[in-house]
């Protein structure tokens, strides 16, 4: 009889419907769903660009809407406590997530919270919420991501800002995930180059770091309930998205940058951010995501760039957990590794993320958010605390190592 820490599990959104024109079948969707009352969960920009509209003129003709539009970059509680008393007074039947991450994760979760009750840090994790279990799914939630990053239409956490403390926190359930995600890259025509860089440079560190974690028969199991993984490690299937996002993302992400209106990478960048999504929801992330939290959280930058420039330096920390694998990264960004040593292999990988990051316009160093030396010790500090992220890294992690990471990526 096999050991219990052998069997690996696999999960993901009920659904997805992919490619360009997608956006065209989400009528017959809501219509299956017997919608009556949508609330549509989106940013300004997004609303104001009309892109809402597409999802507003495929509701059915008796259908009531109403639109949310409140929601902010790295959303705080606030937002999120709004859009769930804009549900309560609305009271939907199917709640449109539209949008980037942040969208997309307010949508999930008013989802939740309109639907069971109570408050939205009843739901977060021990020490900052109660930890409360999300008993049943919420109110039938559709994801439709304007942006390629995040993979939030395809995974069952939210993230939280909470300005007053300086801290990021989060809400995870297989309850979350979106009843349906509907990613046509047609809608991300219009992104930026910016965002368009910071999301793809996201993606990219979900792919590295579902690829490179723990496995799934070799991550910690803490007795601690706010020190347990979020996640159960990497497995075959993870490795396999993983690979592949990296592919795409290498050979995709500068032409989507350069040229919007290039469908082709759009279409690929779409599909590395999905795959990478299912990945790292499943295998789990690392020190990257660990230290990002408490710069991004005192310092407000972009999650996408804040990671970005943290990634190369973890992945020589990691390197010699992982030689192998970051020396396989290597060669999937398109790296001749010939002759090399694992050493250089593993170095060249690093090489590799810093050279795209810097291509698509990326900061090279969290100097460039305002992060000095006097800094370095409160948010290693604080990165020590994110234990249910730093199970999973492939090297145990101290905070002198953390000090070490930041100091080098400064």
């Amino acid at each position: 009889m096999f050991e219990a820490e052998t069997v690996w599990e696999f999960s993901m959104a009920d659904r997805v419907k992919f490619g360009t024109g997608a956006i065209d079948e989400l009528a017959a969707e809501l219509d299956d769903l017997d919608c009556s009352a949508a609330m549509v969960v989106t940013d300004e920009g997004v609303f104001a660009a009309g892109i809402a509209d597409e999802v507003i003129d495929a509701l059915p003709d008796d259908a009531e809407h109403a639109v949310f539009s409140d929601v902010q970059p790295d959303p705080s509680v606030d937002v999120y406590e709004a859009a769930v008393e804009f549900a309560a007074e609305f009271d939907p039947d199917v709640i449109v997530g539209v949008g980037g991450g942040s969208s997309l994760d307010v949508a999930k979760t008013t989802g939740i919270v309109h639907e069971h009750g109570g408050d939205i840090l009843d739901y977060v994790a021990p020490p900052t919420g109660e930890g409360k279990a999300i008993p049943d799914p919420g109110v039938p939630t559709i994801a439709v991501p304007t942006t390629s990053g995040t993979g939030s239409e395809t995974s069952p956490v939210t993230v939280i800002s909470l300005p007053d403390k300086k801290l990021k926190v989060g809400i995870s359930s297989r309850h979350q995930y979106p009843n349906l995600a509907v990613i046509d890259p047609a809608l991300t025509v219009s992104l930026p180059p910016g965002p368009t860089a910071a999301s793809g440079m996201d993606a990219l560190t979900h792919a590295i770091e579902a690829f490179t974690t723990r496995p799934y028969d070799a991550k910690p199991r803490p007795d601690s309930p706010d020190e347990r993984p979020d996640y159960d490690g990497r497995n075959p299937f993870t490795d396999q998205l993983a690979r592949k996002a990296i592919d795409l993302i290498s050979d995709n992400l500068r032409r989507a940058v350069n040229n919007g209106e290039d469908l082709e990478a759009r279409r690929n960048m779409a599909l590395a951010s999905m795959l990478a999504g299912i990945a790292f929801t499943n295998a789990g992330v690392g020190a990257t995501h660990a230290i990002a939290y408490p710069v991004a959280g005192e310092y407000h930058t972009p999650h996408g760039e804040t990671v970005a420039t943290l990634l190369p330096e973890v992945m020589r920390f990691n390197a010699p957990s992982a030689f192998e694998r970051y020396g396989e990264i290597a060669e999937l960004m398109g790296e001749n590794v010939d002759g090399l040593s694992r050493d250089e292999r593993a170095d060249r990988a690093a090489e590799a993320v810093s050279k795209l990051s810097d291509d698509v316009g990326i900061p090279q160093g969290i100097e460039a958010f305002g992060v000095d030396e006097d800094a370095i010790e409160q948010l290693a500090a604080d990165t020590m605390e994110i234990q249910r992220i730093l199970v999973g890294n492939p090297r145990r992690v101290e905070q002198t190592d953390v000090e070490g990471i930041l100091r080098r990526s400064l």
